[in-house]
């Protein structure tokens, strides 16, 4: 069993979350049950399965979590695109965002791989 609160990818999640909270709070408003919504709802995902795939009693089944963590990025980027398209954030915030999470993705996908040795 892993403490989550220790764990690198835990903090950095976190942090993602409250950046995602923090840009679509500017969205519009009638996005509120739309893309607004999704991108909180996956962002969250990501620290949660961190942190109930820690109190795991196996490797393999921690590992499980982490991909479905993965799979919560890859939806926050799939949203980034669309709201960037939206011309809902600037390029250079979408940039900044994608950057840091193919970062923690590669953190992830570093220590799932070492749990799965």
């Amino acid at each position: 069993m892993h403490n989550f609160r220790k764990l690198e990818i835990w903090k950095k999640s976190i942090l993602l979350v409250t950046e995602i909270y923090r840009i679509t709070n500017t969205f519009p408003n009638y996005e509120r049950f739309g893309l607004i919504s999704q991108m909180q709802r996956a962002a969250v995902s990501c620290p949660t399965n961190i942190a109930e795939g820690s109190a795991k009693s196996s490797n393999k089944d921690f590992a499980r979590f982490l991909e479905i963590s993965l799979g919560s990025l890859i939806e926050v980027e799939t949203e980034l695109i669309i709201a960037l398209n939206l011309q809902y954030l600037s390029s250079e915030k979408y940039e900044e965002l994608l950057n840091y999470i193919i970062e923690l993705q590669k953190m992830i996908y570093g220590f799932k791989n070492q749990l799965e040795k």
